[in-house]
């Protein structure tokens, strides 16, 4: 089926769910990319940050009653959301609204996945919607939600877990799952040491993407029963889903399934490796993710910036790029930049280089620069003459060096101080 032909499954089931987006994640293992931000508002692709992408799932899967959650660090979040997704019409019953932590049932901050849903039951309750779909807001992916809600009707499920096959190593690092031939889940380990290998495939486990739709009611009673238990951490794979199996309709849903008529694509970015990876990936001929495809838009917020500029054309200083991603507002002057993301504002100078890297927005590279393998936060000044990526023996006495030799270069560590969000 071709892109234009996809049906999406937009419904009264659609209509009648409320999204719920737990953003609140420090995302640590970013370093720091996230010391002044949290995960979720990570730029990311050149001209989106992270939460774009489930957000962007929900309003185009016709879920248009959207509740954002944040805690850590949520300004440039909150600011990105108000001023990119506020186009929601509240004349229509829909909206998106951020919900910051607010102690709202106690003394402390959200505990665990479970507590921060548990403490907006009360607003959740005002919706009165038949079904919850909550999300992770710090994952990059295409997902018609609406096919999931529409197997969570037909199961009669209690809960629907999102799921997708990994790599063995690689799943200890989620919630592994087991499921019968209904899909029915049978077990659920959070994080486990030894993941148990898919029945069809023991070189792979199946994995919770962090997607879940509850029936609403079920969602209620099973949180409350939670906030009462001292033991519970409280957290919905380490908690809520074992319990459940146990006496509820509990069903995965494989993602393989769930797909917008473009390749299957998801992606944690979160790991430096595995961010500057992902948006290195687009920057090939094919991408794995199509962020030009118009019957699945990612949506953010539009900044009114000039056209990108290439200028001098000698043969000592040649401004062009090739095989990149260049956004609005960049000035490329007499530089060259080679399988790189360029973020929106970004300024190369002449004579310099600029290779294999991620420069995020209001950066500015001054002249006879050389750098490669390298993720440049976003408004740092790189001085005359730098060059990173070269020699990492070197690199590690100023910026993060990563285990494939990935260089964060961030303001801080230039003593530039400025706390970009």
């Amino acid at each position: 089926m071709s892109p234009t032909q996809v049906e999406r499954n937009i419904s009264k089931l659609t209509a009648n769910t409320v999204a719920m987006v737990l953003a609140g994640g420090k995302g640590s293992r970013l370093k720091g990319l996230t010391e002044w931000r949290a995960k979720p508002g990570v730029p990311f692709g050149g001209k989106f940050r992270i939460i774009d992408f489930p957000m962007s799932n929900c309003i185009n899967s016709g879920i248009r009653r959207i509740s954002v959650l944040t805690q850590y660090k949520s300004h440039s979040l909150q600011r990105h959301l108000q001023r990119g997704w506020s186009f929601l019409s509240g004349q229509f019953g829909e909206f998106m609204e951020v919900l910051s932590a607010q102690q709202r049932t106690g003394e402390g901050w959200y505990e665990g996945t479970a507590d921060a849903i548990y403490q907006n039951l009360d607003i959740i309750r005002q919706y009165d919607p038949e079904y919850v779909l909550i999300l992770a807001g710090d994952h990059i992916y295409k997902m018609d939600y609406g096919k999931m809600i529409a197997a969570h009707a037909a199961t009669g499920a209690d809960i629907t877990v999102g799921c997708i096959p990994v790599d063995i190593e690689e799943a200890k690092a989620f919630g592994v799952m087991a499921v019968d031939e209904n899909l029915r889940v049978t077990e659920f380990a959070e994080k486990p040491e030894n993941p148990k290998p898919m029945a069809d495939n023991p070189d792979k486990a199946l994995a919770s993407m962090g997607i879940y739709v509850f029936t609403a009611s079920f969602l209620r009673d099973r949180l409350l029963e939670d906030a009462s238990l001292e033991s519970s951490s409280h957290d919905f794979g380490k908690d809520i889903l074992p319990t459940a199996i146990q006496n509820a309709n509990v069903f995965g849903f494989r993602f393989m399934h769930a797909n917008t008529g473009a390749p299957q694509y998801w992606r944690d970015v979160g790991t430096l490796d595995a961010y500057w990876e992902a948006n290195m990936d687009l920057v090939s001929v094919q991408p794995q993710l199509d962020m030009y495809d118009t019957n699945w838009p990612i949506w953010t917020k539009q900044e009114q910036l000039p056209p990108a500029k290439f200028f001098f054309d000698e043969d000592t200083r040649r401004g062009h790029a090739v095989d990149s991603l260049v956004s609005g507002g960049c000035l490329i002057t007499g530089a060259t930049v080679r399988r790189t993301v360029l973020f929106s504002n970004v300024r190369v100078h002449s004579y310099s280089e600029v290779e294999d890297s991620v420069v995020l927005p209001d950066v500015e590279i001054r002249r006879n620069c050389r750098i490669r393998r390298a993720i440049i936060d976003k408004g740092t000044v790189i001085p005359e003459g730098t060059e990173i990526g070269y020699n990492l023996e070197k690199d590690r006495e100023l910026f993060e060096v990563t285990e494939n030799g990935i260089v964060l270069v961030t303001p801080d560590m230039l003593g530039q101080g400025i706390h970009q969000l």
